[in-house]
């Protein structure tokens, strides 16, 4: 009898110690199917990158990897803080994740910091600059166990619409916070290009969001028109740079498909949902040990939209052009944030 239980004893150990046994890129799931848990640190709280962020899943999704079947997500917002960006990266680190998505440059650096003496990989997006960031060297290479996309903004083509539709502008005004890297890196090229298009930039540093009212009443009065960049504290902003500008009948130009929504004239941007979703298919590679993260070059998503809002030109009365509002990937008629 003894020799029984003892028997049975050691099954039952074995047994759980196989259960327990899994990749070391995840988990099981149901079925034996491998799981994954993923830790999405995100900035700040705005339509692109929230955009990114639904992206990212739908991207994992199309690659077998979804929610409430083989993935966890952990997710947190750092609302625009430098500090809360580095305590989300080391909590993921300490859970043990399989992966951080960081969405914006800031929470890129706190990731790849975090992670620098650990095996979790780093997928990021919504980085403009990944070299002025100090996550990939020149050639695009990355400088360790991260990659990602990049959301670097059409310039040439932002500058070029700006002057088609208003062929008598002579200065350009952009407010941009001084300590993030992308938003260094597309003001100096808007400074570098605007020449070609007959502009000068007019710029302002800020260094938190506080400091966009000040910026944004001052602003209006040197400028004939604002460009909005996806700085990211700067765009929480938007709607006092809107208001100062809507009163001063001056229109702001934004970045991406949902500044023009929320009270842009128009904008010459890319789709922050496909750059996600091209971001979830570089992630999926990673985790299902296709590919090395840092072996795989950043990537940028490609090509540029043009956006206009008739009911923002109405707004200040701007008049547009017929022939241009028929070439926009979209139009839209009202404005969603007021």
């Amino acid at each position: 009898m003894k020799k029984k239980v003892l028997a049975a004893m050691m099954a039952a150990v074995v047994t759980l110690a196989m259960a327990g046994c899994g990749s070391s890129k995840g988990g099981s799931a149901s079925g034996g199917e491998e799981a994954y848990t993923i830790g999405i640190s995100q900035f700040a709280e705005h339509g692109s990158l929230d955009n990114c962020r639904e992206g990212f899943l739908e991207g994992l999704k199309e690659a077998g990897i979804e929610e409430d079947k083989n993935l966890e997500v952990l997710y947190d917002n750092a609302q625009a803080d430098t500090g809360t960006a580095s305590a989300i990266a080391s909590n993921y680190v300490s859970k043990k994740v399989d992966m951080i998505c960081a969405i914006a440059t800031p929470s890129a650096g706190s990731a790849y910091n975090a992670c620098m003496n650990s095996n979790i990989p780093v997928i990021y997006t919504a980085v403009s600059d990944p070299v002025e960031a100090g996550l990939a060297d020149e050639e695009g290479n990355s400088v360790g166990n991260i990659t990602g996309t990049s959301d670097a903004l059409p310039v040439s083509e932002q500058l070029q619409m700006i002057r088609e539709l208003m062929p008598e502008a002579k200065k350009i005004g952009i407010i941009y916070t001084t300590s993030e890297a992308n938003s260094v890196s597309t003001i100096a090229e808007y400074k570098e290009l605007a020449g070609d298009y007959g502009f000068e930039i007019v710029e302002t540093g800020i260094s938190a969001l506080a400091d966009v009212d000040l910026a944004a009443a001052d602003m209006v009065k040197k400028a004939d028109c604002i460009t909005n960049l996806t700085d990211n504290t700067v765009v929480q902003g938007l709607q006092t740079v809107l208001s100062y500008a809507n009163e001063a009948k001056i229109p702001v130009f934004g970045s991406e498909v949902e500044q023009v929504k929320n009270g842009c004239l128009a904008s010459m941007g890319i789709d922050y949902i496909e750059l996600g979703k091209q971001t979830g298919a570089m992630a999926a590679k990673v985790l299902k040990g296709e590919a090395e993260a840092e072996e795989m070059k950043y990537e940028i998503c490609s090509g540029a939209e043009f956006y206009v809002n008739t009911a923002v030109a109405e707004a200040i009365g701007f008049r547009l052009d017929d022939t241009k509002v028929k070439e926009a990937a979209e139009v839209f008629d009202s404005i969603s944030a007021e």
